[in-house]
C-alpha cells in the first residue's frame, strides 16, 4: 500500500477551504512511478468516495481491458477546464488491483503532486492541490473555472437547505396540534405541514435531506434502523432471537424491547461487542464466548446505512405541551448537519454515545433494530453542524 505523503501548509490550507464550502473529494498522491506509468493506484479512501457517489464500483468491476470504465472528466486550471475521460480498471496482473489513470493529467501535474477529485453535475473535476493557488482564485473579482465550480456547488448544496428553512418559517412559534398520540406524532406533522409524503423508508425525507424531531427532553434520536446481517448471524431470525430472549408480556406475547449498550449487559444480559477483526458490530449474551451467540451487523454496512441516511440533515428540537385532550409542539431549534464522519460513529459506540434499541415481537408495530444517538452526539458525528433560528 502506497502512503500519501504529508500534506504542506499551504496545501492544507487549500483543502480546508474546499471542506468548509462544503466540498466532498478524495485525494491521490502522484508517485514517480505511476506518473512514468500512468497508472494510479485507487486506495481504499478513493474507491469509497467513488462508490459513495455511484460513479464506480470495483468491486463488481472484471479484470481486463475489456471491462475498463471511462467517465467524463474536466482538469481545471486558474484559466480553463480541459474536457478529458478517466478510466478505471483492473488489470489481469497482480490480483487486478483496483487501478485508473485521468487522461492527459500529466500535462497538468508533476510526480509528487496532490490531486483532488470531486464529483458535480455527471462530471469528474480534477484540481491539482499542489499547484494551483485554490484561495487566489476563489477571492478573486474576475471568474475562473475554480471559483466557478466552488460556487456552484455551494449554491446548490445550500438551496434546498434554504428552500426547506422557508418552510419552517412559515410556522414559526406556532403551538401544532399532533396528528398522532406516538412516538411517531410529531415527525408525521412535520412532514404533513410540509406536505411530504409519510415516510416508512430508508431515503431522506425532503431532496436529500433526512428530518430527524425530537422533544426537547428526549435523550436519544433514532439515527437509523438496520435489521442484522442473518447470513453472518447465529440466530437467523427476528423469531430465533425471540425463542432465545424473548419473554412474555401481559398479552401473551413473546416480546424483546430492551437497549443494549457496548461491553455492559442490560437487565436480560445481551450488549454489543465490536469485533475488530472481522469489522462486525455483534450482540452477545455471554462475556466467555469467543464467537458471536446472537446477531451480527457488518460495520460497512452499518457506515453505508449512515452515509446514505444523513448526507445531510435538520435535526429538529420541540417543545411540547399537554392542552386538553391533545398534545402541541413547538420549534425550538433546528440543527443542520452534512456528512457524518463514519470513523466517528464506531467509537461513539465503544463510548456508549450509540446504542441499539431492540423492539421485537411487536406484532402490526414491527420489529425494530434502532440506532440511536445520545443527546448532544450530533457535533461529534457530524463536523460543521449549524444551528438555525426559524423564529420571526
Amino acid at each position: 500500500m502506497i502512503h500519501m505523503r504529508k500534506f504542506t501548509s499551504v496545501e492544507e490550507s487549500r483543502l480546508k477551504v474546499l471542506t468548509k464550502k462544503g466540498i466532498s473529494y478524495t485525494l491521490v498522491h502522484i508517485t514517480a512511478t505511476g506518473f512514468q506509468k500512468s497508472i494510479l493506484d485507487a486506495t481504499e479512501p478513493m474507491r469509497e468516495y467513488f462508490l459513495e457517489n455511484n460513479i464506480h464500483d470495483y468491486e463488481r468491476q472484471k479484470q481486463g481491458t475489456s471491462s475498463k470504465v471511462q467517465i467524463k472528466t474536466k482538469i481545471l486550471t486558474d484559466k480553463e477546464e480541459i474536457h478529458t475521460a478517466t478510466s478505471f480498471y483492473r488489470p489481469e496482473t497482480k490480483k487486478g488491483d483496483p487501478r485508473l489513470w485521468v487522461c492527459d493529467v500529466k500535462k497538468y501535474c508533476s510526480p509528487n503532486d496532490i490531486l483532488a477529485f470531486t464529483f458535480f453535475d455527471d462530471f469528474l473535476y480534477v484540481l491539482n492541490i499542489t499547484k494551483l493557488d485554490i484561495i487566489a482564485n476563489y477571492d478573486s473579482i474576475y471568474a475562473n473555472p475554480i471559483k466557478d465550480l466552488i460556487c456552484e456547488i455551494e449554491k446548490k448544496s445550500t438551496s434546498v437547505a434554504d428552500e426547506l428553512l422557508s418552510k419552517f418559517k412559515v410556522f414559526a412559534d406556532e403551538w401544532i396540534r399532533i396528528d398522532v398520540e406516538a412516538d411517531t406524532g410529531i415527525g408525521r406533522t412535520i412532514e404533513r405541514l410540509l406536505g411530504i409524503p409519510m415516510n416508512s423508508a430508508k431515503e431522506p425525507d425532503y431532496k436529500g435531506i433526512e428530518l430527524k424531531s425530537a422533544r426537547t427532553k428526549t435523550t436519544r434520536t433514532t439515527l437509523f434502523s438496520k435489521t442484522p446481517d442473518w447470513t453472518i448471524s447465529a440466530c437467523k431470525s427476528t423469531q430465533d432471537i425471540l425463542n432465545k430472549c424473548g419473554y412474555l408480556t401481559a398479552d401473551g406475547r413473546l416480546s424483546y424491547r430492551n437497549t443494549l449498550v457496548c461491553n455492559m449487559p442490560n437487565s436480560q444480559g445481551l450488549f454489543l461487542h465490536m469485533n475488530e477483526i472481522d469489522s462486525y458490530l455483534e450482540i452477545r449474551q455471554k462475556q466467555s464466548l469467543i464467537n458471536c451467540d446472537i446477531a451480527v451487523w457488518q460495520l460497512k454496512t452499518l457506515h453505508e446505512t449512515l452515509r446514505k441516511k444523513h448526507a445531510e440533515t435538520f435535526w429538529i428540537a420541540t417543545n411540547t405541551r399537554k392542552n386538553h385532550e391533545y398534545t402541541e409542539f413547538k420549534i425550538s431549534k433546528i440543527t443542520h448537519s452534512r456528512k457524518p464522519i463514519i470513523t466517528q460513529f464506531d467509537y461513539m459506540l465503544e463510548q456508549r454515545l450509540i446504542s441499539v434499541d431492540l423492539l421485537l415481537g411487536r406484532g402490526k408495530h414491527g420489529d425494530t433494530y434502532a440506532f440511536k444517538l445520545k443527546k448532544g452526539g450530533v457535533p461529534l458525528l457530524f463536523p460543521d453542524s449549524r444551528v438555525y433560528s426559524i423564529s420571526h
